[in-house]
């Protein structure tokens, strides 16, 4: 699966598409352009990937149980490939913090939370949080396994507990067209009821679902949170 780089480094942003897009996405949409001056003063290193939810839970030929195979698989691929391919890009102690916005704002949340021995925080940007949402009524033990307002209230392992609340979580979403910013507080309430920190930033009722928004957004917290 190709990767798309730009910059050097102070930190790793890996990105996951929206929806059903490719690994150019953010490029296309000028949301590199809108960070360009934090990638080029070294600040932070990008780098962005194909989603796999055409080949998954967007695939209405496909039964249930299948999307959730290759939705692990997305995710190990993540892991075993990515992540490694990230730290020889840059070096082992640089932070990794993954981003996405919508159905990839879901899915930046969820790989932090499965693995932050590897990944080191999220920016998740118009989301929701419970995957049943995409899976047209199926639900098994992999759904809820890759379904954060599911499985964060009954993780209890104090161990992964503290890797988690060490990490930056940042959660953003607007108040306009299409957006569900009560998702967003719901999975926050989530978040606190395991002690576990994080921002919650539900913007105005004229920040609608789209690229104007994440375009905003992405700079904002590159410049005032990290």
């Amino acid at each position: 699966m190709p990767i798309a780089t730009y910059g050097h480094y102070g930190f790793s942003l890996l990105m996951i598409p929206t929806a059903a897009a490719d690994y150019l996405e953010y490029e296309r949409f000028q949301l590199i352009d809108s960070i360009s001056s934090f990638i080029d003063s070294g600040k932070v290193k990008v780098f962005s990937i194909n989603s796999i939810n055409n080949e998954s839970w967007l695939n209405n030929n496909m039964e249930g149980a299948h999307k959730a195979i290759r939705h692990n698989q997305f995710n190990e691929y993540v892991f075993n490939e990515v992540i490694p391919h990230i730290k020889n890009a840059t070096s082992w102690d640089t932070p990794i913090i993954t981003t996405g916005a919508s159905f990839g704002a879901l899915h930046a949340m969820n790989l932090f939370l499965k693995r932050p021995d590897l990944i080191n925080g999220a920016i998740s940007m118009s989301g929701v949080y419970d995957l049943t949402e995409y899976t047209k009524g199926y639900y098994d033990e992999q759904v809820y396994f890759n379904s954060p307002i599911h499985y964060i209230p009954n993780l209890n392992d104090h161990d992964i507990l503290e890797q988690i609340r060490r990490g930056r979580i940042i959660i953003a979403t607007g108040s306009g067209n299409h957006e569900d910013p009560e998702a967003n507080r719901r999975f926050s309430g989530v978040l606190h009821s395991k002690s576990i920190p994080h921002e919650l930033d539900v913007w105005g009722n004229d920040i609608h679902h789209d690229w104007p928004t994440w375009r905003q957004m992405m700079p904002h917290f590159l410049g005032s949170r990290f």
